[in-house]
């Protein structure tokens, strides 16, 4: 074990991390564990007062043969706590390594446990350790979040490119250090009491949007400028932007606690997958600042948008020989500056300013003037109150076809004057009596990579010296040097741990920095940081909001006073009559929807009782409360009447006597007998041979269920003595034939059974609380088969116990509900599609393909349900521990049954003699080889002559990794992460000499970025036949006419021979074949002829798997 003991690692690149629920569990590999530190004492213990480190190597095999979508590590023990790393082989819906530090047994920990750790984590390169990808973060672990990491840790191009060292023999090394620290207590920080502001509550990505609320709010006339939009008490904040940021800008100024944003994302229209998806700030700041510009329209606070935020540039173009100008006035909220190249907000400043000559070839054509020389720029006609500078820290890299983050060193000052070197940045109308000085007012930053990571903000709302640091829920004081210095980016290097000794340094790249600043003009400040108070708000919305926050605070006291009080549920026949058949079919009634009365616990019962006596008109003497019992099948019926020595004792001690559980709740049945006159009379006495029974009626022709009343039975007695009474409940002659059914259980299933009228009650096991369902009777079997469904009690029972809406939308148009079907939860496979197909009109029901829903992202799930792959719709609509009432269909061009059996691949044909690709879609049965692949594309393509051969290839990054052979199965080939891609095999390999080599050629071109020499491999890699002796001259003409480079172009290009990753460059005269003569070599695509040359061919209109990049949803704000 290397036990370390780095310095602190000062740095927050965090990304969220999307539950993964989807795959339960531990899929663990063979796999060596290098260093696997000791334990040390138990797990639980606390860390001790220095942290402990220590570093775990693990070694995967076979890596590029894995399977699984994720995989932990063994078990490592640092500070006393179990660790293990998680990793995602292919990415977590990302094209990416994502990796993560995972608590180990998080399960098992106690309630509210929580760790605080930092560490980096890494991807050895085994051939050049510098190389090595290393992340470094921290996190307070807790249940909520027991792993944290990357996402995005690095491509997966990279990853699985053989010659870039991460995989050696196809093993992968990764390394983590923790370092675990003593706990920060987060949860009882109280932001409020120690900054006077409160955060914003994150709704699962919405870090983003927290951060620019903050800084908009923290504009005074801004904040004042919302209040004062028109809105109405009869608005609703999630229908409303205006109202719902007054909202929120109330709850910020005034609570004192964290502020939720869930009224404002769902009056922009959002739902939870809006949330939970990372957006760009810069664009959800524009969007905003549009819809409220729009929403201002017409109001006394028109305009404040531009007041605030706009400025004018003027974009000219001046000829230089002849007296010709064009200029045209802009207006921009925002400014984008570039980071790339510039080393602070001056730089920045000076290239957007930065004169472009136009000459040559790229002449200006001025009107009457013809083609003439001239010089074209941007200058500034006047900057706004508060400027808003947008950092380009994400590119697009062409190189690479990817986004990119810049993470380079980029300064900004706490004062900016661009007013700087006699006005540069000024155009010659600017008025220059304005002072154009301003002060820094915050700095947005991001801390993480391009797809992923966390947002805060800096903001100093005054403009004094002290800074806070508004990050989610938590608001921190800070200093200057945090916010403005920390912030810059770039490398920082940390210090030695064994100073003396000639070791390097070791640095690291700052993943956290600043992508937004705001500044605010000093000759407008004290208008901008201006007063507001409650007088700036509506009455309305403080009369609604004061309203909210009284609500809260009886709450919460009702919550402090909860053990003084007890909640008494009381249920009376008008309830059961009110809900049976409506609300509730089983049992007797929904207490959550009785009376209930919050009485004080050392109350006496008989006291409570007159408080009843006003509530129910009912006099204390005529009453008789009953207690309610759970009974071991789960039905819960009123059990026994209270006796006079319990209602002489205390509310409390009743609780305690009826509760084997503690629960705060007393829930009652009230008995009130009723005389011919229908006034509460006394009670019977009851004996113990007496049982209370309760009665439902249903009818079978309206499929009705009711409750009817209740009666008094003699245990000795025989149901057909009181069948004349049941007949006069229901209203029913008196000699009606009825048929009985005693209501047992409900759950897991309906039990409903026939009383015997003959037997005694007693002899039927009925007993007090019992519920006797009856019924006209016997059913005909005319009945039943005319026109009613459930002629029984028990059918029907077992109807409404199954029964489920189910609301089913086209996967094409996955959030639109297309047709509701109400249907049985017992219904089989068969039975669902028949009945989606009747309502689409469709013959045949096997073309019907189902696919289930994702309750968590709200989303249909990746795979659809297979043919008969489920017993029943209860089946289709479980996802973990819940249960959804959405599926989703398609329509499919032939059964499911026959696709099933069929395997779908995407084949990219490059066409012989001319420069274009066609996707072919490929469905063949999955017993079919590559063979019948080509057979069924020649059928589809236009081919060089009829004879021509075909093969496939595997394309990966633009390298070949695999000819498949005509006899392989196509069930295990993966379309998915690989190209298949199709061609004609040309003559000339056809007929191979002894000596010839067939070599493989990519392109290339050399990137060096952080000052590494990087391979960036792109273009259509091909296959060439080399001959004994042939020198590159001969070879590079085969390669310039067989792609038709032009002249010019191709002696720009540079040939070399590359072997595990590293370019040997040729001259004209070398022999080529030479260099090709080893044939044992891991991997044919480890050695290759590159040609080195700029790509700038255009990029393909088709989409390719290998270059699928997941790019953000642009932001829509709906209402």
């Amino acid at each position: 074990m290397t036990v370390m003991t780095p310095a602190p690692i000062d740095q927050d690149d965090e990304e969220m991390l999307v539950p993964h629920t989807d795959l339960a569990e531990n899929n663990h590999q063979p796999m060596e564990v290098v260093a696997q530190p000791e334990a040390a004492n138990t797990v639980e213990s606390q860390p001790v007062e220095d942290p402990q480190s220590s570093r775990f190597t693990w070694k995967i095999p076979e890596f590029s043969r894995m399977n699984t979508k994720k995989l932990y590590s063994d078990v490592f023990i640092v500070g006393g706590y179990k660790w293990r790393v998680l990793i995602f082989p292919k990415g977590n819906n990302v094209d990416y390594l994502s990796m993560y530090l995972d608590v180990a047994d998080s399960s098992n920990l106690p309630y509210g446990w929580s760790r605080y750790a930092q560490f980096s984590l890494a991807v050895i390169n085994q051939v050049h350790n510098k190389y090595s990808v290393r992340k470094d973060t921290q996190h307070q672990f807790n249940a909520r979040e027991s792993d944290w990491g990357f996402t995005s840790f690095m491509p997966l191009g990279e990853l699985y490119d053989a010659s870039r060292g991460y995989l050696v023999n196809d093993t992968l090394v990764v390394e983590a250090e923790v370092l675990v620290r003593r706990i920060v207590d987060y949860w009882t920080y109280d932001s409020k009491k120690e900054t006077g502001y409160v955060g914003l509550k994150n709704q699962g990505a919405t870090c983003y949007m927290n951060s620019l609320l903050q800084t908009l709010y923290h504009i005074p006339y801004f904040r004042k400028a919302v209040y004062h939009m028109p809105t109405t008490e009869n608005d609703m904040p999630s229908g409303s932007i205006p109202l719902a940021l007054q909202s929120l800008f109330y709850k910020l100024q005034y609570s004192d606690t964290s502020v939720a944003t869930k009224e404002l994302t769902k009056s922009f229209g959002w739902d939870t997958y809006d949330s939970f998806m990372q957006h760009d700030v810069q664009e959800l700041n524009r969007v905003l600042c549009e819809k409220l510009e729009d929403k201002m329209k017409g109001t006394v606070v028109e305009g404040t948008i531009q007041k605030l935020f706009e400025g004018h540039h003027m974009n000219y173009i001046e000829c230089i020989n002849v007296d010709y100008k064009s200029t045209r006035k802009e207006s921009f909220y925002d400014l984008q500056l570039d980071v790339k190249g510039c080393r602070d907000v001056y730089a920045s400043f000076d290239k957007y300013v930065e004169v472009e000559p136009l000459e040559g070839d790229n002449k200006y054509h001025a009107e009457q003037f013809g083609l003439q020389d001239a010089k074209k720029g941007v200058l500034f006609i006047d900057f706004p109150p508060v400027l808003q500078l947008q950092l380009k820290r994400f590119e697009y890299d062409f190189m690479r076809d990817t986004m990119v983050k810049i993470n380079d060193r980029y300064e900004f000052p706490l004062q900016l004057d661009l007013d700087r070197e006699d006005g540069k940045y000024l155009s010659p109308e600017a008025d220059r009596t304005v002072r154009n000085l301003y002060t820094l007012h915050s700095v947005l930053v991001h801390s993480g990579g391009v797809h992923g990571g966390h947002y805060y903000a800096f903001i100093r709302p005054t403009l004094s010296e002290q800074w806070y640091k508004f990050d989610d829920e938590r608001v921190t004081k800070e200093d200057t040097k945090r916010a403005l210095e920390e912030q810059y980016g770039g490398e920082e290097e940390l210090p030695q741990t064994n100073p003396g000794f000639n070791n390097t340094p070791f640095k690291f790249t700052k993943y956290s920095n600043a992508y937004m600043l705001v500044y605010i003009r000093e000759s407008d400040k004290d208008k901008i940081i201006c007063n507001v108070d409650e007088k700036d708000i509506a009455e309305h919305l403080r009369e609604r909001l004061k309203k909210e926050q009284e609500e809260k605070e009886h709450k919460k006291k009702e919550k402090a006073e909860a053990h003084l009080y007890t909640i008494i549920k009381v249920a009376r026949d008008e309830d059961l009559s009110e809900q049976i058949g409506k609300d509730i079919y089983f049992d007797l009634v929904d207490h959550d929807k009785v009376r209930s009365f919050r009485v004080q616990k050392q109350l006496s019962f008989n006291t409570f009782k007159e408080e009843v006596a006003k509530e129910f008109g009912i006099p204390v003497q005529f009453q008789r409360f009953w207690l309610w019992a759970k009974r071991q099948n789960h039905t819960y019926r009123p059990n026994r009447p209270l006796t006079h020595i319990e209602e002489a004792q205390s509310v409390g001690q009743l609780r305690e006597v009826s509760n084997k559980v503690h629960n705060a709740e007393l829930k009652l049945f009230l008995e009130v007998e009723l005389g011919p006159d229908l006034r509460p009379i006394a009670p019977p006495e009851k004996t113990k041979d007496d049982i209370l029974l309760f009665f439902k009626l249903y009818d079978p022709e309206k499929e009705e269920l009711r409750y009817v009343g209740r009666l008094f039975v003699k245990s000795t007695g025989k149901p057909s003595e009181i069948l004349t009474k049941l007949n006069e409940m229901a209203g029913y002659d008196p000699d009606e034939d009825i048929g009985l059914y005693e209501e047992i259980k409900f759950e897991p299933n309906v039990m409903c059974e026939p009383i015997d009228k003959k037997l005694t009650f007693r002899a039927s096991q009925l007993e007090d609380g019992d519920i006797v369902c009856f019924q006209k009777g016997p059913v005909t079997v005319m009945d039943s088969e005319d026109h009613i469904r459930y002629p029984d009690v028990p059918s029907y029972l077992e109807y409404v116990h199954n029964r489920q809406v189910v609301h089913f939308r086209s996967l094409d148009k996955p959030k639109e509900d297309d047709f509701c079907l109400e249907m049985s939860r017992l219904y089989t496979y068969d039975d669902v599609v028949e009945k989606v197909a009747q309502q689409l009109g469709l013959e045949d029901p096997s073309k019907i393909r189902l696919t289930p829903h994702n309750c968590y992202s709200q989303q249909p799930k990746p795979q659809p349900i297979k043919y008969r792959g489920v017993e029943h719709l209860s089946d289709m609509l479980v996802h973990y521990n819940q249960t959804s009432d959405i599926l989703y269909y398609e329509v499919l061009d032939i059964p499911l049954p026959e696709l099933q059996g069929l395997k779908t691949l995407k084949v990219a044909f490059h066409h012989a003699t001319k420069d274009e690709v066609v996707i072919h879609t490929i469905r063949l049965p999955k017993q079919s080889t590559v063979g019948d692949v080509l057979d069924d594309l020649k059928t589809k393509v236009e081919l060089s002559h009829p004879n021509a051969e075909l093969r496939l290839l595997e394309v990966f990054y633009h390298k070949i990794y695999k000819v498949f052979p005509p006899n392989e199965k196509i069930e295990n080939i993966n379309d998915q992460y690989w190209t298949l891609r199709a061609e004609e095999i040309p003559e000339e390999e056809k007929n191979l000499g002894p000596h010839d080599r067939l070599i493989h050629v990519y392109h290339f071109t050399k990137d060096t970025a952080q000052n590494q020499m990087q391979i960036q491999n792109f273009g259509e890699p091909f296959f060439l036949v080399i001959h004994e002796g042939e020198t590159l001259t001969e070879i590079k003409d085969r390669i310039k006419k067989k792609l038709q480079v032009p002249d010019d172009e191709f002696a720009k290009w540079k040939f070399a021979f590359f072997s595990l990753g590293r370019p040997e460059y040729l001259q004209d005269s070398d022999i080529v074949s030479s260099r090709f003569q080893r044939r044992d070599v891991y991997g044919a695509w480890e050695q290759y002829l590159g040609l080195e040359h700029t790509d700038n061919a255009p990029k393909r209109a088709y989409a390719v798997n290998q270059n699928r990049h997941t790019f953000e949803k642009p932001v829509k704000i709906y209402n």
